[in-house]
């Protein structure tokens, strides 16, 4: 990520060293974490507050389901700016497909997880009745189209575990329809519960194998099409579940340039990943090489996320590669804090504006296309 140094610029140019190569100004915007549910709402962020909760990130403090207003809002600003080829700017939603039923585990006891899609999670949200709709004509203009990212953005076999446990801060999470949290109520850290695909031994892939099965099948039934490009939830993923992935059609998995992957018992190999590279199956790892996460709390309140953006997008255009921007949901989101999205709104403008002034002949692609150009098929 650039920060104004120059080791950071130089850091980047030989990140994109490696890999496929292309003269056309190509760019993707990765969009993480749709349809999913981490705060459920303000009130239970103030009152789990009240009770010793630690709930310091960001996220928990702004990023919920998404609402109506927030895709259209979202949808608006990308209708303001066209690209080369005279289309409107697209945004890729890297989603998920369902949330935990909170009632039926509880009636059983927290014996047997649950989930829901998310168009039933939505009908408890008022503001969001509409989403599923919404996805849909975004798909239609070809202005926010979904791919996968996991059934759950959680790790029901760790989650499930710490219930079944009693423990105290998750069963209270669960009474407000929270199921992640980073931290104990003593402030003790917890196991990363949004990792859906870690692993804690190698037992837990054959749970996982179903959980991408189901999850595939589910996206298409709700979206009306294959995802062919694949993103897991935190990053940590076993390369075993490739073999599930390529069986359903998934021909582009998105990983970090260097990839971490969960052994089980704790471990963890290190692969290194560039644009283009292929796995054993034939399937294609796709990077992301630049970062606009305008609302983020991670970083100085001063710094400029818009040249920042700017300057990896001037790097990999440089360097020949495509921009690929990671950008999560939560820089949109405005149920909890309105005010948080139309600060991220606002960013998101100025920076569109200023990539197309600045390129002129840039293109705005999806993940799925990236994949197909690479491959030789667009």
């Amino acid at each position: 990520m650039y920060t104004g140094t120059k080791k950071s610029e130089l850091k980047i140019y030989v990140s994109n060293l490696l890999g496929w190569r292309t003269n056309r100004k190509l760019i993707v915007i990765e969009s993480d974490d749709w349809g999913s549910v981490y705060m459920s709402d303000k009130r239970a962020l103030e009152e789990m507050k009240a009770k010793g909760i630690p709930l310091h990130s960001h996220y928990l403090k702004n990023d919920t389901l998404e609402s109506n207003e927030d895709m259209e809002m979202l949808m608006d600003v990308l209708r303001k700016h066209k690209d080369a080829s005279g289309r409107y700017v697209v945004m890729t939603g890297v989603n998920v497909v369902a949330n935990p039923d909170f009632e039926k585990i509880k009636a059983n006891g927290f014996k047997k997880y649950e989930y829901e899609l998310f168009p039933e999670t939505a009908k408890r949200y008022p503001k969001s009745d509409r989403i599923h709709s919404l996805w849909k004509q975004g798909i239609e203009e070809r202005l926010l189209v979904p791919v996968f990212h996991g059934r759950e953005h959680l790790n029901v076999q760790r989650w499930m575990k710490l219930l079944q446990e009693g423990n105290e801060t998750l069963r209270i999470a669960f009474e407000y329809g929270v199921s992640t949290l980073p931290r104990e109520i003593n402030g003790e850290e917890l196991t990363d519960l949004r990792a859906a695909f870690d692993i804690d031994t190698q037992n837990d892939l054959k749970y996982l194998e179903k959980v991408i099965d189901i999850g595939l099948d589910e996206f298409e039934s709700l979206f009306g099409f294959k995802s062919t490009f694949f993103i897991p939830t935190n990053g940590p993923f076993n390369n075993n579940l490739e073999e599930m992935l390529s069986k359903k059609g998934v021909k582009y998995i998105g990983t970090g340039k260097i990839q971490h992957e969960p052994l089980g018992e704790g471990k963890y190999k290190k692969h290194f990943r560039y644009l283009g590279k292929k796995n054993r199956l034939g399937q294609m790892y796709l990077t992301r090489n630049c970062f606009f996460e305008p609302i983020s709390e991670e970083f100085p309140k001063e710094r400029d996320w818009v040249a920042s953006c700017l300057k990896e997008i001037e790097i990999a255009f440089n360097c020949h590669k495509p921009a690929t921007i990671s950008s999560h949901r939560v820089n949109y989101m405005g149920t909890i804090n309105p005010e948080n999205r139309a600060e991220g709104l606002k960013k998101l403008d100025q920076l569109l504006g200023a990539i197309i002034k600045k390129w002129p002949d840039v293109e705005f692609i999806t993940s799925m296309e990236l994949g197909d150009i690479i491959n030789g098929n667009s």
